[in-house]
């Protein structure tokens, strides 16, 4: 997966970032979706609800991508609890 560029960040609308308001984990092709997924557990200061939304995001933009995830909820991941 290639890092985003400032400018290129910059770019990506909000509606395509896992945590919009936050500008963390961007959704826009499939391996920042498998990345998203994969990181979830290190994002920090977020709200259960929050990670509820974000966990949809991935869900709906994993399907667009062909990306398999087995998880259903971000709560089935290892060490959950740092969200």
């Amino acid at each position: 997966m290639s890092k985003l560029a400032r400018a290129q960040r910059d770019r990506v609308p909000e509606s395509r970032y896992a945590f919009p308001d936050a500008q963390k984990e961007p959704l826009n092709d499939a391996a920042h979706v498998r990345n998203a997924g994969a990181r979830f557990n290190q994002v920090k200061d977020v709200t259960d609800t929050e990670g509820d939304e974000a966990w949809k995001r991935i869900q709906s933009d994993a399907k667009t991508f062909g990306v398999e995830m087995n998880e259903q909820s971000w709560r089935e991941l290892s060490h959950h609890a740092k969200i």
